[in-house]
């Protein structure tokens, strides 16, 4: 049997799935857990390359020195300390920060440093103030490709390609802008070329992020979700309820969650083996998965344990939304009984919960509760009036 052609991104991306893929084009379907992960390495890497050219903006002043003549050596260093002093800004601001948004405005301030010093050296080297020895030449020519390493700059993001696409538009805009400052001609002919080679870079570099971006798909993937039932893993679930806890602080609103532990599950593993009570486990998963709502996230906490998060739910909403995954049940036991569950609910403004684990620990005693008074239940605190 021949195989089944692939989309070019699929084939290169094998191990990511259709809606991944489409992560690599445009960001707005990120995760929550992928897009912290993602801002916090850009703005490491924004930070790490403001201070390197913090440095070299200075040191560069050197070769300025040595192969322009007065006035223009001047202006340069003024301008090249301005730029060092705003990379110094750069490097101490966005500490700590885990938001998209601070990653953006971190690379927008870094791109439109050196995009705002060309065009200003472009405009003063273009005056006439320039001899015509061979190190003024070479030293121009230095300036000249500083677009180019400003698009290549891109490759070493994880980017998508609608973000690759604005972050290197202002570059080549400025590329053109300076081009049309030193064309003394109706010559076009260089100002294409050279913009050209400034898009096919950015092509390279962008298709190079999102290449660094694919890889952190598949590791965040692969660390995200246990990799028996496909649910959230304990860590990621951990994480996942300490951002939405905040979040739900921050905005007022309700926080809801369910312990689902289910019932007799010991035996299953006692009489029909581990392998049978992997298969109920994974039924069970599939059965609550299939009922949650937009915005419900699901984590196996241990062993036959689920925790059920239930951002901007009220307890009497998230109890009828337990009530129904009760009612469908919960798969089917291997002597073909129904798999059941004793189910505790908490909620942030109800239980008055101070952080995320407070309100698992309501959530947990409440689902002991349920154990204690018979199994095949779910306690709660809210009224259902």
């Amino acid at each position: 049997m021949k195989p089944q052609p692939q989309p070019i991104l699929q084939g290169i991306f094998s191990e990511l799935s259709r809606e991944e893929l489409l992560w690599l084009l445009f960001p707005g379907k990120h995760m929550t857990l992928l897009s912290i992960r993602r801002a916090t390495m850009i703005v490491s890497r924004v930070r790490l390359i403001a201070l390197l050219f913090a440095i070299l903006n200075v040191l560069f002043i050197i070769p300025d020195l040595l192969m322009l003549p007065l006035p223009a050596t001047g202006y340069l260093a003024i301008g090249r300390v301005a730029s060092s002093l705003a990379f110094v800004g750069l490097l101490l601001s966005f500490r700590g920060a885990q938001r998209m948004r601070d990653a953006y405005f971190a690379l927008a301030i870094m791109f439109a440093i050196p995009t705002l010093f060309f065009v200003f050296s472009y405009a003063l080297l273009s005056q006439g103030h320039l001899s015509a020895s061979s190190m003024a030449s070479t030293i121009t020519a230095i300036y000249a490709f500083l677009p180019l390493i400003m698009v290549a700059g891109l490759s070493m993001f994880p980017l998508t390609a609608l973000e690759g696409a604005v972050f290197a538009s202002p570059v080549l805009l400025a590329e053109i802008v300076s081009g049309l400052m030193r064309m003394d001609t109706l010559n076009l002919s260089p100002l294409i070329s050279t913009s050209w080679l400034v898009i096919v870079i950015a092509i390279v570099a962008t298709l190079s992020g999102m290449s660094q971006l694919g890889f952190m798909i598949a590791l965040v993937h692969t660390a995200l979700r246990d990799a028996l039932t496909g649910c959230f893993s304990r860590l990621s679930g951990e994480e996942l309820l300490e951002i939405q806890f905040i979040i739900s602080v921050r905005s007022g609103s309700p926080l809801s969650l369910a312990f689902i532990d289910l019932d007799n599950f010991k035996s299953v593993n006692d009489t029909y083996g581990h392998e049978t009570g992997d298969q109920v486990l994974v039924k069970a998963a599939e059965t609550i998965r299939a009922s949650l709502r937009t915005g419900d996230m699901l984590a196996r906490w241990g062993g036959e344990e689920f925790i059920l998060i239930m951002p901007n739910t009220y307890c009497k909403d998230a109890v009828s939304a337990i009530e129904r995954l009760r009612v469908m049940g919960m798969g089917m036991r291997p002597d073909g009984n129904p798999m059941t569950a004793s189910i505790g609910i908490a909620e942030r403004i109800e239980d008055h919960a101070d952080d995320w684990k407070a309100l698992v620990d309501a959530a947990d005693q409440r689902m002991y509760t349920a154990k204690q008074s018979g199994k095949n239940r779910s306690v709660y605190s809210c009224s259902q009036a």
